[in-house]
């Protein structure tokens, strides 16, 4: 392909995640707009779950069983000429970590919000983390068909809550019972809700006689009164701002009832960033360098409980991906031939022969990859952003129930550490601990040995909330520094750490000892698994 083929593919592409607090919908969307790319032919929604109609981004049992996103998973279809890739991340409060390496592969994010909470606790932890890599956020009110919010106030509170300006792309008219339908601004014209039409409005807008026939009478003078505020102190729609982030455009409507999803993936598709330049740490690579480049952002093991397989998700950057090629692993230096490697749509799969930057594919992986691994064809080590790692805050001792099971534990223990779905640590005496951010990420970790790796296991909690790597450490200092309320760890590539039952506990160690350096979040990249 040559380069202005490649820049027209890359143009056409699309990579973003979809971020909410759980049950702002998040899931629904996504179902929603993979119904309207024709990747599916029905939506399953968590209401239908118990006639056994699950999600199709929800693959694993356990997210069936209780109606959640517990992993990421990646959906690519085509809609008017443009490649999506929706990246549909863990809505539950308990799996951050896996949410925050998503963020890092994609272009821009989606925010759901549900118009009748306002913005959650999940919503602002996510949102930050877009903020910090300066990713586009697009926010989508959902739920208009159920008693809302005012509109003016949701958009003041993501101005007050999270700092950024707001943009209205559409309106809503009405919410709950009184919900007639969505005013698109941006192509001045209205959905109605219950007529399943649309109608072009003239040159006044709402302010026009068309919708006076239609609407209620306190739905048409509420519509009227907000416009004229919108018009006189809103922001209006700046593409740039956008694209760097320092605004969000904000668009109304029902995921449930598909209503206003239509507009809203139209409008995103011509608003949002096509893949672009990606930050290395010490510079950037063009998705038209003329060399292969991307990296791991995540790895999950047993997709497919059948096969017992292990898939690195790997975000392309730049050139052009083609099966069987070799590249250069930059963290060992060397040579790997990619023989196999798969589209993805949850768990289902088709193998795929090339691929382009933007776009998202499994490699099958026999233990030689990490999250934040770089692949590269150029002759010098390319290493993109490390992905952080961040300290838990739920922390547990585990071991094998039957000691003839301890090398499947060990086993699935290693496995689940290296996909970073639970933080493993070890004690002095070799010991496992691990942690978590929330309590689901244990009954997880434990669901999947016991299913996955057939091993039953002992959980012990233990009595931490805080972890702090050590940095340059006397090691023999800090272990005669030790009492009841802290303990001395190691991370899976040997670093040490420290736990603390608490912040007061920190506190007061920092107080005490200030020559033992702590650091909160480090980097992943260029480290080896201890064997």
């Amino acid at each position: 392909m040559n380069k202005q083929e490649l820049e027209k593919e890359i143009q056409r592409r699309r990579i973003f995640g979809i971020i909410s607090h759980p049950d702002a919908g998040k899931t629904t969307l996504t179902e929603k707009l993979l119904l309207h790319g024709g990747a599916i032919r029905q939506a399953g929604t968590v209401k239908a779950r118990r006639n056994s109609k699950f999600a199709t981004s929800d693959w694993m049992e356990i997210e069936k069983q209780r109606g959640i996103s517990v992993t990421s998973s990646v959906m690519q279809f085509e809609y008017e000429d443009k490649v999506i890739s929706i990246m549909d991340t863990p809505g539950h409060n308990d799996f951050g970590e896996d949410t925050y390496r998503i963020l890092t592969s994609v272009d821009s994010a989606v925010m759901v919000i549900d118009a009748a909470k306002g913005i959650e606790t999940q919503t602002k932890k996510l949102f930050k983390v877009c903020k910090m890599r300066g990713i586009p956020i697009f926010t989508f009110m959902n739920k208009l068909d159920r008693e809302a919010r005012d509109p003016l106030e949701l958009l003041g509170e993501l101005e007050d809550v999270l700092g950024m300006p707001a943009a209205a792309a559409s309106w809503p008219i009405g919410s709950g019972l009184n919900f007639q339908g969505v005013y698109d601004i941006l192509e001045n014209k209205v959905y109605l809700y219950k007529e399943k039409t649309e109608m072009q409005l003239g040159p006044d807008g709402v302010f026009g006689p068309e919708l006076e026939p239609i609407l209620t009478q306190y739905n048409m003078k509420a519509l009227r009164n907000e416009m004229e505020l919108l018009q006189g102190a809103g922001y209006e729609i700046d593409k740039e701002l956008i694209l760097e982030g320092e605004l969000t455009p904000v668009f109304f409507g029902s995921a449930l009832a598909d209503f206003g999803v239509t507009a809203f993936l139209e409008h995103f598709l011509e608003m949002s960033p096509a893949p672009g330049n990606r930050k290395t740490i010490d510079g950037e690579v063009s998705p038209l360098a003329d060399f292969f480049s991307g990296f791991v952002f995540k790895i999950q093991a047993n997709m497919n409980p059948a096969h017992r397989d292990r898939l690195a998700f790997f975000r392309i950057c730049s050139g052009e991906f083609e099966k069987g090629m070799t590249c250069t692993l930059s963290r060992t230096g060397k040579p790997i031939k990619i023989a196999q490697s798969t589209q993805l749509m949850a768990n289902e799969r088709e193998n795929v022969e090339s691929a382009l930057p933007g776009d998202v594919i499994g490699i099958y992986d026999t233990g030689n990859f990490q999250i934040g691994d770089t692949l590269c064809t150029c002759k010098d080590a390319l290493f993109f952003e490390p992905l952080p790692t961040f300290p838990p805050e739920l922390f547990a001792m585990v071991s094998a129930k039957d000691s003839m099971k301890t090398k499947q534990f060990q086993k699935g223990v290693s496995q689940l550490a290296q996909e970073g779905a639970i933080q493993v640590y070890h004690n002095e005496y070799n010991e496992v601990i691990i942690g978590a951010v929330g309590q689901l990420q244990f009954e997880v970790f434990q669901y999947r040995l016991e299913n996955e790796y057939n091993a039953e296991l002992r959980m012990i909690p233990l009595d931490f909330s805080l972890a702090r790597w050590l940095k340059d450490p006397d090691l023999d200092f800090v272990k005669s520094k030790l009492d009841s309320r802290t303990m001395l760890v190691f991370d899976r590539f040997d670093r040490p750490m420290l736990l603390f039952a608490n912040p007061f506990t920190l506190q007061y160690y920092q107080e005490r000892f200030p020559e033992i350096k702590l650091q909160e979040a480090m980097e992943t990249e260029r480290l080896v698994d201890k064997e």
